[in-house]
């Protein structure tokens, strides 16, 4: 006769497994999305689409806010938080009056809002402990589970999972928030064990796990450009009511034989899945470090590739890489859509840092428009070897795949920008996209932003035409060797030299010492002494103003300092030879020094691979159509209607998504740097987007999700 223990055992693999099935049935079954947003990227294959259609073009003059939710993440001081970006994105569990979101702080702190009023159900605050300055410090959301068949009280019959910035993926009860014990260690799993975890903090989850079935499957986010051994880039997946873990992938197998070993390859954007073909489908990153590729030899597979996994065992079904031997920091960043193609092929869009969009049949990786390897510039740096072709997609890119020059006629630089431009070019090696790092400066061309960056692409499934938000700016990247004069300067030299009481002090300590010598020289009765001692000398006075001469831009003028986004980097590559130095080439006002747009939307149709449209998004200019970088993503609704509030401006705005045009906007408090979502609850249609600003511009920041309705 079995024991109480094993029977318990049995009874709980049963009601997984039924789980398990019943989840696959339904997702066969159901539409991907409907009315509501289930899911991160608003179904399991991010298509951010919704069959909503209360707001159309005629009646968006009456969308306004009609409630407002604040998280308080940035009340109170802690580590972290002058970097805390608010990305997240809500999701939708339906359950008549009880219709909840979901949605997490930077600090991965839950909250439960009652999806009608946004009055707050319950929080949850799995306390994460101090964060190192100068990282990513953000959640973008979470993952929902429900048992077909109720658990034994107290179990989690209804679930929340999501990954924490100090790497622990957790299980809440979704009606109370309470931790489900069952899962893991009370709630909880610690995901630095088996990952050769380094200890600096930049190590953990940003991105909602993926759930298929009683699945659940997380990657992890990796600190770039910190050493070459860096974390593994370990994608595993667990039993999503026990915990167990049910296999693991490791995304460089190779890397085993580097000496040092090569970190990374990881998957830090959404995994999609496709829960009938039961495939989930990586993102993954560059290989460690990104810029120096001479420790990590040859293609680097599986990095900066696609990667089809079956979700019952791990295994590879099928991948492809995008990038290789990636020097660029052209990680796969966005989720992979999956759409049906208009022949009634099963499909999967990738859309990349480049700009370039890949499209294959998402069973078997078949491409459905062509793939061509061409050649591309050679290093010139001792000790790497470029990759001698990259990849290029047949279909047209949804931003420019080389350096626009800055066009006058576009847009009117003052002749002090103009000569601000010219400097940062100068020099610099530029032979057109993949030129690779040098030691002397390359431009950089998409930069490491994008093109399609983690917002990702949404789908309208009745036109299969594409829609992503994409950035176009210009990056210098050098090669700085690990011993020498610029890092003598920049670690040691140039702090006394920006710091003004050292200046001070100087200009004091040269009076001081030329007064004392000219009471030296009286009370020795010296024939050339001074009759007022006390009266500095022409000779120091000249002096003196020219250390002030020195004194004042060397303290006025500050060198740009590290910032997590958009701005300048000297990551410390430890045990590469070189250490990366990154800044974006823009003029003295901070705009990009090439021609704008410099941020667009486009419209790539994928049933006739060809550009719809491209409309610039925001502005950096008042009252010119500049575009403006930007990070989250657009959603699409079956009215037509494009949502998106991810430029650095502060807008969120309704295009027509079969023209581009604007037909709307709204000013946010501070910009949104996420993707809205949408749904409809008795008859009335939702938008909700978070609005916490940019993480790079911490006076324009807070902590808003703002819910949006018709009249």
């Amino acid at each position: 006769m079995p024991s109480r223990k094993s029977a318990a055992t049995i009874i709980r693999s049963t009601l997984t497994a039924t789980a398990f099935l019943f989840s696959l049935n339904l997702a066969a079954q159901q539409p991907s999305n409907a009315d509501g947003w289930t899911h991160y990227g608003g179904d399991p294959g991010g298509m951010r689409y919704s069959t909503s259609t209360q707001i159309t073009r005629q009646n968006l003059s009456q969308l306004h806010p009609i409630w407002t939710f604040h998280t308080h993440a940035l009340d109170t001081p802690r580590t972290g938080s002058q970097d805390a970006s608010f990305e997240a994105t809500p999701v939708l569990a339906e359950s008549g009056p009880q219709a909840t979101l979901y949605f997490t702080s930077p600090f991965d702190v839950v909250f439960a809002l009652d999806a009608r009023t946004g009055q707050q159900r319950w929080s949850f605050d799995p306390k994460v402990g101090a964060l190192p300055l100068g990282g990513i410090v953000t959640s973008r959301g979470v993952a929902l589970w429900q048992s077909p068949t109720p658990l034994p009280p107290g179990q989690c019959s209804r679930r929340v999972l999501f990954g924490t910035v100090d790497a622990r993926l957790l299980a809440n009860d979704a009606d109370t928030g309470t931790s489900c014990p069952g899962f893991g260690e009370s709630g909880s799993i610690d995901l630095t064990q088996n990952v050769n975890y380094q200890h600096h903090g930049g190590y953990g989850l940003t991105s909602p796990p993926t759930i298929v079935g009683n699945v659940v499957v997380v990657g992890s986010a990796v600190g770039d450009n910190q050493q070459v051994d860096a974390e593994s880039g370990l994608v595993r997946a667990f039993d999503v009511v026990t915990g167990q873990q049910l296999w693991s992938w490791e995304p460089l197998p190779w890397a085993n034989n580097n000496h040092p070993r090569t970190g990374a390859g990881n998957t830090w954007s959404v995994i999609s899945a496709d829960p009938a073909l039961g495939l989930v489908y990586l993102p993954t990153g560059s290989a460690s470090p990104d810029y120096y590729g001479g420790l990590r030899p040859g293609d680097n597979r599986d990095a900066d590739s696609i990667v089809a996994l079956d979700v019952h065992t791990g295994n590879k079904v099928w991948a492809f890489q995008v990038v290789h031997h990636n020097l660029w920091d052209y990680d796969v960043a966005a989720q992979p859509l999956l759409f049906t193609a208009h022949d009634g092929t099963p499909a999967i869009a990738v859309s990349t840092k480049m700009g370039q969009v890949f499209v294959f049949d998402r069973r078997n990786g078949h491409p459905l428009f062509p793939i061509e390897e061409r050649p591309v510039p050679q290093t010139d740096v001792p000790g790497e070897q470029t990759s001698p072709t990259q990849p290029f997609s047949s279909l047209p890119s949804v931003s420019p795949l080389t350096l626009p020059p800055d066009d006058p006629s576009q847009f009117h630089r003052s002749l002090w920008n103009r000569i601000v431009c010219r400097y940062k070019l100068h020099g610099l090696r530029y032979e057109g996209i993949y030129t690779p790092p040098s030691l002397t400066g390359t431009v950089l061309f998409p930069g490491n932003l994008g093109g399609v960056n983690w917002g990702s692409a949404a789908l309208d499934p009745t036109t299969n035409i594409l829609y992503a938000n994409n950035n176009r700016a210009a990056y210098a990247a050098t090669l700085v060797p690990q011993v020498g004069w610029f890092l003598i300067w920049h670690n040691t030299v140039e702090g006394i030299v920006r710091d003004w009481p050292c200046w001070v002090f100087s200009a004091l300590g040269i009076l001081l010492l030329n007064i004392l010598y000219r009471y030296i020289q009286l009370w020795r009765k010296s024939p050339s002494a001074p009759t007022r001692p006390w009266l500095p000398r022409p000779r120091t006075l000249l002096i003196t103003a020219c250390v002030a001469a020195i004194a004042i831009p060397a303290t006025i003028f500050q060198p740009p300092t590290n910032l997590s986004h958009f701005g300048h980097e000297l990551s410390p590559n430890r045990n590469a030879p070189y250490q990366i130095l990154r800044d974006p080439i823009t003029d003295a006002d901070d705009r990009p020094c090439i021609a704008p747009p410099w941020g667009a939307t486009t419209a790539l149709n994928l049933n006739t691979g060809t550009i719809a449209w491209q409309s610039p998004l925001g502005s950096m200019v008042p009252g010119q159509n500049t575009g403006i970088l930007s990070f989250g993503g657009p959603i699409v609704t079956a009215s037509g209607l494009l949502f998106s509030a991810a430029s650095e401006d502060p807008y969120l705005r309704a295009l027509d998504a079969a023209t581009g045009q604007k037909l709307w906007e709204y000013r946010l408090p501070v910009p949104a740097q996420s993707t809205p979502m949408t749904y409809t609850l008795d008859g009335r249609q939702y938008l909700v987007v978070a609005a916490g600003g940019h993480a790079d511009h911490s006076s324009f920041r807070g902590d808003s999700l703002i819910a949006f309705a018709i009249n």
